[in-house]
């Protein structure tokens, strides 16, 4: 195992995402297990960092790793596991980052 590192921009990205479900479903336990469902992968990421789908068609050295309905883009440099982004599945991924 390596290290971890979540950007500043993947936390804001999850701030949201909290916010977000909290506001819609009026609970801020939905929101809270959601979260806590992503972050979880991260440490499975950590583990094992190339069980994540390449994602050269992004960016050159993205990987991509489904987390329920979300998309956690991270890349692996040399012992740390750098989680980038965390998106709804949803969304244009490739015109989010491109």
């Amino acid at each position: 195992m390596g290290k971890l590192r979540v950007s500043a921009r993947a936390r804001d990205e999850l701030d949201r995402i909290w916010l977000y479900i909290a506001r819609e479903n009026g609970s801020v336990e939905v929101a809270s297990r959601v979260t806590d469902r992503v972050t979880q992968q991260f440490w499975l990421l950590n583990r094992y960092p190339n069980i994540g789908r390449r994602r050269d068609d992004l960016r050159p050295g993205l990987r991509s790793f489904v987390a329920g309905d979300y998309v956690i883009i991270y890349r692996v440099e040399k012992d740390t596991v750098v989680i980038l982004h965390i998106l709804h599945g949803s969304r244009d991924i490739g015109g989010l980052l491109g």
